[in-house]
């Protein structure tokens, strides 16, 4: 890996993370932010930008697809994004997963010299890839994708095993082929075996640390 050039010395350089659900998103970008300092890095990430639905019964909410990319509020994300770039702290919208509606409480997101953007369907808006300097797919066996969202979802979101088991069929699944993994090609760094391939995340670690210097 080439180490990344940042366009403008005023500017932070803007890294994209992306990756099918459970792939391992989360550990790259952990690691990342162990190794650089969170004085160094903002976390911006994608999913707590789904749309709000607090205007629909919960029946309906549950049957939204929230694989596809009409699911985020992307003008937001992308707004944000700019903002970042710009030097101005943003406004973290706080999602609550288990009633897919936007808390009133926000996260205060300050910039910093790298801004990390995570999220599974990062490169596949061409408006968000433009506001990208490095892309890094991370790239994981299906089988243990779902395992890890499986254990997430239950764990942490409060869903049953048969209505994760049931999205990912309906769903999760078929989104990842139709966006998620054609989006890949558009990376400039690929993560083969997922988020625990210490060796190439350790390679885009030493990448970042070296554009900070």
């Amino acid at each position: 890996m080439h180490q990344p050039d940042i366009p403008h010395p005023d500017r932070p350089l803007v890294v994209g993370i992306a990756g099918g659900s459970g792939s391992g998103k989360t550990t790259v970008v952990t690691a990342i932010l162990d190794a650089l300092g969170p004085g160094n890095v903002a976390v911006l990430p994608h999913d707590a930008y789904y749309h709000d639905l607090s205007n629909l019964p919960m029946e309906q909410r549950r049957a939204v697809n929230f694989d596809h990319p009409n699911a985020f509020d992307d003008a937001l994300f992308t707004q944000h994004l700019h903002d970042l770039r710009r030097g101005k702290a943003v406004d973290v919208p706080t999602y609550d997963y288990a009633t897919y509606v936007r808390h009133a409480e926000v996260r205060r997101l300050e910039p910093r010299p790298v801004v990390l953007a995570e999220g599974i369907l990062l490169f596949a808006s061409a408006s968000l890839r433009d506001l990208l300097d490095v892309k890094v797919f991370v790239d994981t066996e299906a089988d243990l994708r779902l395992l890890r969202r499986l254990r997430r979802d239950v764990e942490e979101r409060g869903r049953s095993v048969a209505s994760v088991l049931g999205q990912y069929e309906e769903t999760v699944r078929p989104m990842h082929l139709e966006f998620v993994e054609p989006s890949k090609r558009w990376a400039d760094v690929l993560i083969p075996r997922g988020g625990r391939n210490l060796v190439a995340v350790d390679m885009v670690v030493r990448a970042l640390r070296e554009s900070l210097a």
